[in-house]
């Protein structure tokens, strides 16, 4: 009898943290579809600016409760929450700059709301650290956001620029692509300062060369130095990961043996 009432009480609390959980994700996809109504009131939100805001709301809703519902946390923690506002503001930031094909979008907006987004990227790894709750899922979300605000950023000033500039967007998925035909792409990689400060410049020089403040030719320069950037980042990675796998494991006797000596 005490067994049974164990389980029950183990069955009744994954439902009430599978239930929380599925609350925090339509809190986050309820606050995309509000803040879409808001730019479609305030600026006029086009076809093309509501389907594309709607489709990343319902897309990342799929994907984050998809994600949750295989890692099964307890609970969704305050650095996730600082994530989801984020992948609010992302998702904004991706229905203007699809607008932005059928005319000129609020510049101010577009860069308000991206600034704030960048921002608030250096928040949520803070929080997690200081209220011990960091976990590969909040780090791998927090990663997707940043990659696809990127992804969406290198589109927008591509308009300007040039499909060049794509490069920058595409880079990371390219990696992620090519590491399912090489597997030793998917080896760790050891932290890096270097590493972590080419990603931060990557959405501030965007940012920068999207926001009509330079001349053309200084924005292609100031987007051609995030890019030379990124390869050298991510040329430096994958000779690492090339050099990884070529290096034999050692044996655990023999590391015994080193030690030993």
């Amino acid at each position: 009898m005490a067994l049974n009432n164990t389980y029950d009480a183990g069955e009744a609390y994954d439902v009430c943290a599978a239930r929380s959980l599925r609350q925090e994700t339509a809190v986050g996809a309820g606050a995309q579809v509000l803040l879409l109504a808001v730019l479609g009131t305030t600026i006029g939100l086009g076809t093309a600016g509501w389907l594309t805001g709607l489709v990343f709301a319902i897309a990342s809703w799929a994907v984050l409760s998809r994600a949750l519902h295989r890692s099964r946390p307890a609970v969704f923690g305050p650095a996730n929450r600082v994530t989801l506002g984020r992948t609010t503001l992302v998702g904004s930031v991706t229905a203007l700059v699809a607008d932005s094909f059928r005319g000129a979008p609020p510049v101010c907006l577009l860069v308000g709301l991206t600034a704030v987004a960048l921002i608030l990227d250096g928040v949520d790894g803070r929080v997690a650290r200081r209220t011990g709750t960091t976990t590969a899922l909040g780090a791998r979300f927090d990663m997707e956001v940043d990659a696809f605000l990127i992804l969406v950023l290198s589109v927008y000033v591509a308009r300007d620029l040039g499909p060049w500039v794509l490069l920058i967007g595409g880079m990371r998925y390219v990696f992620v692509a090519a590491a399912r035909v090489w597997p030793w792409l998917t080896a760790a990689l050891p932290p890096s300062t270097a590493r972590k400060t080419v990603a931060a410049l990557q959405g501030v020089l965007l940012l920068l060369a999207g926001a009509n403040l330079l001349p053309r030719a200084a924005d292609a320069g100031v987007v051609a130095v995030a890019l030379a950037l990124l390869v050298w980042s991510f040329g430096r990675d994958v000779r690492w990961l090339w050099w990884r796998s070529r290096v034999p494991a050692v044996p655990v006797t023999a590391t015994r043996e080193l030690v030993a000596r």
